[in-house]
């Protein structure tokens, strides 16, 4: 496995942790950081990835100081290409929010497909405080809430608790933070237990199409169901179903 100079990967079983390993400086996001958890997404076996932040916080945004984490065997990378790139995955993502997840933090959080956040943590875009605007993670923020709040959150830069964000639609759940980590786990494994292969097609489907009109979408989704059912983990699925025996999947 490579090494990584801002994360730690841990890939054995069914759910691989991926950790953002500056704690020190609160996880901050850089380049360097966006092309390492690219290529970790993309290496990593297990059908499930659970994404967390070493220290008390998640992330506290973009490297504004510049810091420099160390050198990088692997090619840096922008926002653009590591949330095209998580979305293009097919293999869920779930954000394990330990602590504070700002700026470009909270965006990287929405990116991931659940959220779990740990109560006591704040949430927000907290850049209009320095001069900035919340550009890139505006894509993400405005496909999970509505307009109106994504917009009072980016004009005040007012942090949220852990149930706000829940409220509003930005995390899943908000639990005990001597919890977080059994129940991540609990879900993560739950979806691991899921056909990889039906996983896979459906968030392709969802993201490529969630900004069509109505109709092409349904002839989309259509073709996409073809494509489904054609999985040798659909027969297997469905014998399975019938025979009343837990299925066997071929990830196919």
């Amino acid at each position: 496995m490579a090494a990584y100079a801002t994360i730690l990967v841990e890939d054995s079983g069914p759910v691989a942790r991926v950790t953002l390993n500056l704690p020190d400086k609160r996880n901050p996001i850089s380049p360097v950081m966006c092309g390492e958890l690219l290529a970790a997404f993309k290496s990593v076996a297990a059908n499930v990835i659970v994404l967390t932040g070493a220290g008390k916080v998640f992330s506290a945004g973009g490297d504004l100081a510049g810091m420099q984490p160390g050198p990088s065997a692997i090619p840096p990378a922008s926002l653009v290409d590591l949330f095209a790139g998580m979305h293009d995955l097919g293999k869920p993502i779930i954000a394990m929010v330990n602590g504070h997840a700002l700026a470009g933090g909270l965006g990287l959080m929405v990116a991931c497909e659940l959220v779990l956040v740990a109560e006591g943590a704040q949430l927000g875009t907290t850049e209009i405080a320095v001069g900035l605007w919340p550009m890139m993670i505006t894509a993400e923020l405005a496909r999970s809430v509505g307009r109106k709040r994504v917009l009072e959150m980016m004009l005040t830069g007012t942090k949220m608790s852990a149930a706000d964000a829940v409220a509003c639609g930005l995390a899943n759940r908000a639990v005990p933070a001597a919890e977080l980590e059994i129940e991540t786990m609990k879900l993560a494994n739950e979806i691991a237990a899921r056909s990889p292969a039906a996983i896979r097609l459906g968030l392709q489907a969802f993201y490529r199409s969630q900004d069509m009109e109505h109709e092409p979408q349904l002839r989309y989704l259509q073709g996409e169901l073809g494509r489904v059912l054609a999985l040798e983990d659909a027969k297997e699925g469905i014998a399975a179903f019938l025979g009343k025996r837990e299925p066997v999947w071929k990830g196919r």
